[in-house]
């Protein structure tokens, strides 16, 4: 018997945990009050979308769960000067589910929308890749929830595939350069990147529904995340690259036909739905 029957309620459990974990012990210059705008604008854009798009014969059913995931997420990885800016973000992110659809099926991860339009939209947003550090313990910690949630919904496969390439990658790299070893787990234990990893780039919702195409999305996102970060020296590539490949979900989908993912019907307890 489990806890908790959706499985979204151990991921605002983590997330929220973690959320208060980097505050309290890596001094973040976050106000508490930000991450009420995220809350608020992400839970009122819902209610309002849903309203929106409602069949006049139904009842609209109001997720809260989705807004308070994508709102704590952005809370751990977006940073502001002026509470407008958050308030964007969170409205970016949930419109986005409703507006960028394809067979009933959002194919821009949220969090990583809203992200995405207030760096291009507003200039007082910032993403600090480097706000984890690369302390090991953060790291079992990220690996260990995500983990469980992971095995849950069935989706190891997009995170393996995507830290094996860009592993790889940078394997390479740092072999050609003479780098010592250390400057490569360095790099690969940032805690920005495992959260991306675990938590971001494997939304059942909004990635591809095969594993064959799951595997292939992952990988070129890892490919053009490395090209972004090493040759163009961005520091946000890992947002970037997912925010530019998201749309590639709707060919693999229609390649490989796969029933799309439910949170009512979990891989272990039944079959996709």
């Amino acid at each position: 018997m489990t806890l908790c029957k959706d499985i979204r309620d151990y991921q605002i459990l983590f997330l929220s945990l973690f959320l208060i974990l980097g505050i309290a012990t890596r001094d973040w210059t976050l106000h508490p009050e930000f991450i009420g705008v995220a809350i608020a604008s992400c839970i009122i854009t819902q209610i309002i979308c849903s309203l929106i798009t409602k069949s006049q014969d139904t009842i609209p059913v109001i997720n809260i769960r989705s807004p308070l995931i994508t709102s704590l997420g952005l809370s751990l990885l977006l940073r502001a000067d002026h509470w407008s800016t958050m308030a964007l973000a969170g409205f970016a992110a949930i419109a986005s589910k409703f507006i960028f659809q394809f067979g009933e099926k959002h194919f821009f991860n949220p969090a990583n929308f809203g992200i995405i339009a207030v760096l291009t939209l507003t200039n007082d947003a910032w993403v600090s890749p480097g706000q984890w550090g690369e302390e090991w313990w953060y790291a079992l910690l990220f690996v260990g929830t995500g983990g469980m949630i992971l095995q849950r919904i069935g989706r190891w496969d997009t995170t393996a595939a995507f830290l094996g390439a860009y592993s790889l990658l940078a394997a390479i790299r740092n072999m050609w350069l003479g780098w010592t070893w250390d400057v490569y787990f360095h790099h690969l234990m940032s805690g920005s990147l495992l959260l991306f990893s675990l938590f971001m780039v494997t939304d059942p919702r909004s990635i591809p529904n095969a594993p064959m195409s799951r595997i292939l999305w992952a990988v070129s996102i890892a490919l053009l995340t490395f090209i972004l970060r090493n040759f163009f020296f961005i520091p946000t590539a890992v947002f970037w690259a997912l925010f530019a490949l998201a749309p590639l979900t709707i060919f693999l989908d229609r390649f490989w036909v796969t029933p799309r993912f439910s949170w009512w019907q979990q891989p272990e307890l039944s079959a996709e739905k």
